[in-house]
């Protein structure tokens, strides 16, 4: 499941991602509402988990735009505020739930579950296992192959390549690359993006069919 997260305090946002990831989550962050739109735009998420004080956009104008552009993906008010005026106006704004900050862990967990649970049928709907020529990726199973051939990716090479699959035949620019793989706190500067890039060109592309290419000045595709 990709989760993203908008959270402007980093205290609060390395907890909640290192908790998640322990619970095998895949998690992206945004520090500010203008990131989170721009992310939320150009990605697919399966949850959002959102704060409300944020600087500029706010959560519940966030969460409010979300759903005028008719995107149903569930969201998590993550919040200090309390009063019931508070968190009926971030329902009414479209958000699926709410939880009070401070928390126990596992309650979050439990209601990231029980909106898993609500929007079931969602899910399924969502292609379970990604093709692109010879190489086939089961997202069931956690298994990549190339001709019947077992790839072994590290987690990070995995979920570069699943990124690249939910966009096939589409330019990806390496930021967006890096914050949908990586989050948005790695530094933009940084040649990372390349790097994984050619690691995995070296498990997928060699012995094979070019799939990875390069376009210049704008970043990556992922091609039939």
């Amino acid at each position: 499941m990709n989760i993203l997260l908008v959270e402007d305090d980093s205290r609060i946002s390395d907890f909640i991602i290192k908790g998640l990831e322990e619970n095998n989550f895949s998690v992206s962050l945004a520090a500010t509402g203008e990131l989170a739109r721009e992310l939320i735009a150009a990605n697919e998420w399966d949850l959002i988990l959102m704060d409300i004080m944020l600087d500029g956009i706010d959560g519940i104008q966030l969460t409010k735009m979300i759903r005028f552009k008719k995107n149903n993906t569930p969201i998590l008010i993550l919040s200090a505020l309390d009063a019931t005026d508070d968190k009926i106006m971030a329902l009414d704004s479209g958000a699926d739930d709410y939880l009070v900050k401070p928390f126990h862990f596992q309650e979050l967990i439990s209601r990231i579950n029980a909106l898993t649970r609500r929007t079931k049928f969602n899910y399924q709907k969502k292609e379970q296992i990604y093709f692109c020529h010879n190489l086939k990726v089961n997202l069931e199973e956690h298994a990549v192959t190339q001709d019947d051939t077992i790839i072994d990716l590290s987690p990070r090479e995995y979920k570069l390549l699943l990124f690249l699959l939910e966009n096939k035949n589409k330019v990806v620019s390496r930021t967006q690359i890096l914050n949908a793989v990586w989050g948005i706190n790695y530094d933009n500067n940084t040649n990372i993006v390349d790097v994984y890039i050619s690691y995995l060109r070296s498990k997928i592309d060699e012995n094979s069919q070019k799939l990875i290419y390069t376009i210049k000045g704008t970043g990556y595709m992922l091609k039939e």
